[in-house]
């Protein structure tokens, strides 16, 4: 199982390319995509390697010796033998999410699964890292100096106590060697109600209102995508659901307070904008009906409120230009 973010692309070209052809396993793969249009993800890294790769569709079996890739906008799930696409709900904005992807390997293969984190920005990845070690898989992590975005891999190696961290090019073979060797064991503890609960809503399953009151508390936040309440997961997890199913680490949730804070700072400004306007046009009719008293008051209310929309403008400006300059060439939802 493999997931990516930003600058994923490149490095996932580099796994799939030291992968050989008889590889007696199959490779899971997720990249953040917008939920919009197609992708060429599944062409990129067919051309990319030995291994035949395609998009993976719903109720397909998983042959060993084969790359599946997740569609846009369908979180790619395990379900045994076979594939499964769901539009359960966004995780950290995403859909198809890392995490939704290796939880349900987690539960399906056991110590059969090695989850890969690769490059992105942010800690997408790291909560299912864990589920996968939990279940006594293995961790592959990208060194965070061969990533294009150290992220992601910084995130797994603060949280899971990775098997091996390698070049994206160095994982291919490391894998092969790794699905060559036979299990120690298959036999597992049953898996923990949280992660249970995360899978069954990842696949848009019911779960009810005893469920979410036995695995977490209300944390006194909102979700950015459904202004529902947040509801804080496993202590120190820093991990939040809403009661239709959100999800969002502590980390997202900071990233997206900047976007909000940022929407609401334009609407004051469109507000202090069209109040300037009406100001100015009710300071022309006061003259005109001869009152000049009331006249200078509107004009002066629309030089304070054109000079107050003037500076939170120049601010406004100032931030995005500062954020651009920063996120330049991110490719957190791009193919090459």
């Amino acid at each position: 199982m493999v997931g990516a973010s930003a600058g994923g692309v490149e490095a996932l070209r580099e796994l799939v390319s030291g992968l050989p052809p008889d590889l007696p396993a199959a490779v899971l793969v997720v990249l953040h995509l917008p939920a919009g249009g197609t992708s060429a993800l599944a062409e990129i890294l067919d051309r990319a390697g030995a291994l035949p790769v395609g998009t993976a569709a719903h109720g397909n079996r998983i042959e060993l010796g084969h790359v599946y890739v997740a569609p846009p906008d369908s979180h790619l799930l395990v379900e045994g033998d076979w594939s499964a696409l769901s539009r359960g709900p966004t995780e950290n904005g995403h859909r198809p999410a890392v995490d939704a992807l290796f939880r349900s390997a987690a539960l399906a293969r056991g110590p059969r699964v090695i989850g890969v984190v690769l490059s992105g920005v942010l800690d997408d990845g790291t909560a299912g890292l864990v589920a996968i070690k939990s279940r006594g898989g293995l961790a592959i992590v990208q060194d965070p100096a061969d990533a294009q975005y150290a992220g992601m891999p910084e995130s797994a190696l603060r949280t899971v106590r990775a098997d091996h961290v390698l070049a994206a090019r160095e994982m291919g073979s490391q894998l092969d060697t790794l699905v060559r060797k036979p299990l120690a064991s298959d036999i597992v503890p049953d898996p923990p109600l949280l992660l249970r609960y995360e899978d069954a809503v990842a696949r848009n399953q019911l779960v009810t209102a005893f469920d979410r009151d036995r695995i977490g508390r209300y944390a006194k936040l909102t979700c950015p995508e459904c202004q529902g309440s947040l509801l804080a997961l496993e202590p120190g997890q820093d991990r939040f659901r809403c009661p239709v199913g959100h999800a969002w680490t502590a980390d997202a949730l900071l990233a997206t307070a900047d976007d909000r804070m940022q929407a609401a700072l334009w609407t004051a400004l469109r507000s202090l904008e069209e109040k300037a306007t009406l100001a100015a046009q009710m300071a022309i009719s006061a003259h005109n009906r001869g009152s000049k008293h009331l006249a200078i008051t509107y004009e002066q209310t629309a030089e304070e409120t054109s000079h107050a929309a003037g500076v939170l403008r120049d601010q406004l400006t100032a931030q995005d230009t500062h954020r651009t300059d920063e996120t330049a060439g991110d490719t957190r939802t791009s193919e090459r």
